[in-house]
């Protein structure tokens, strides 16, 4: 095993806590180029994709990449924005608002960066420049609220492969899920409640999920439980009864089932039946990105009107709302516990580092 080298250490530098927020990716562009790396990434990923490795290597390199880069480039480009990928952006300033948030709580230092577990910037390398930084102690905080093997325990692989790299090696915490965390769901329920003062309430809620291959389910992911408790304590905090909303599944790949209700089908259901507006909000999704942009805003208003439908609203994904922020911040320090101070008095700091870098120099240490 080879050791990634160490960053030059100084005694009595100070020790320092991360928060790494980590989403699930994006190409660097919205061309076929771009996205060719992006998905063999993604999908060689065994953990996004569960069937036996030979007969996914044909598959993946003889058909589906010489296929849907192309497809999904177009896609990408419907709702590329001027700063870049949204899911990118809105992730970016989601950490730079977090650090805002601790650095009104925390008073020992700390360093708040985002990672992408596919594309850049990539989790190892962000952990690196952390670990540079003078992080010993690191919180992975995924930005997938519902637990999944497919999102946030690929996360968890890349950071412990990173670690198995390092000679010294930081603490590090995970937090696994936030699905039924008070303040995630007040964050999605004012998020909902300010589009509705401005548009006013729809005939149907439709709360739509990504969704998973059924077998997922059947061999022990609680993935689909945690969206329907999601579900549920949303609708209880906006005092909807179950005919007022929908929870649904998108996002389905290949010909296997996956878990339903599926989002397309109840969309063309609900235009058949007559239903005047429909109101679609992505409850797991904490920033806007292909699947809520281009997906559901686009692809599902088509299906909607299509079948007779009305009026579609989509409501945006959570973003920069003062509420998620407060949720995030609130999730993070509940997960830091022990870590870093709420109080903290600098100047003693200062001459206990000093101490300490005296008494090491004194007993012959370099630096």
């Amino acid at each position: 095993m080879k050791y990634a080298n160490e960053p030059e250490y100084t005694h009595g530098q100070a020790a320092r806590t991360g928060i790494l927020l980590v989403n699930l990716g994006t190409p660097e562009a919205p061309t076929a180029r771009a996205l060719r790396p992006y998905l063999r990434e993604f999908l060689s990923d065994p953990r996004v994709v569960e069937i036996p490795r030979p007969i996914w290597w044909l598959i993946l390199n003889g058909i589906i990449l010489n296929t849907r880069p192309k497809k999904s480039a177009e896609k990408y480009a419907s709702i590329w924005t001027a700063e870049g990928s949204p899911l990118k952006v809105h992730t970016e300033k989601q950490a730079k608002l977090l650090k805002g948030w601790l650095g009104e709580k925390i008073a020992s230092p700390f360093v708040v960066e985002y990672a992408m577990r596919y594309g850049t910037p990539a989790i190892p390398a962000t952990l690196e420049k952390m670990k540079a930084a003078g992080c010993d102690r690191i919180l992975i905080l995924p930005a997938y609220p519902q637990y999944a093997a497919s999102s946030t325990a690929t996360a968890f692989d890349a950071a412990f492969d990173w670690l198995k790299h390092v000679r010294n090696q930081p603490a590090l915490r995970t937090v696994k899920h936030y699905h039924d965390h008070p303040a995630y769901i007040r964050a999605l329920a004012a998020n909902i409640r300010d589009a509705w003062q401005m548009h006013g309430r729809p005939d149907v809620l439709l709360m739509s999920f990504h969704g998973v291959p059924r077998y997922t389910l059947d061999k022990g992911d609680p993935y689909h439980c945690e969206c329907r408790k999601t579900g549920r304590l949303l609708a209880e905090a906006l005092g909807l009864e179950p005919a007022q909303y929908r929870l649904t599944f998108q996002s389905r790949f290949g010909r296997a089932e996956w878990i339903q209700p599926y989002t397309d089908k109840t969309l063309e259901e609900l235009g058949r039946a007559g239903v005047g507006r429909v109101d679609v909000v992505a409850p797991g999704f904490t920033a806007d990105c292909l699947e809520t942009l281009e997906e559901l805003a686009m692809e599902g208003r088509a299906t909607f009107l299509a079948a007779g439908g009305k009026a579609f609203h989509y409501i945006p994904a959570l973003n920069e709302h003062p509420r998620w922020i407060d949720a995030l911040g609130e999730i993070a320090l509940a997960n830091l516990g022990g870590w870093v101070d709420e109080s903290r008095d600098r100047d003693a700091d200062e001459a206990a580092r000093r101490a300490s870098r005296s008494r090491a120099l004194a007993l012959g240490a370099r630096s």
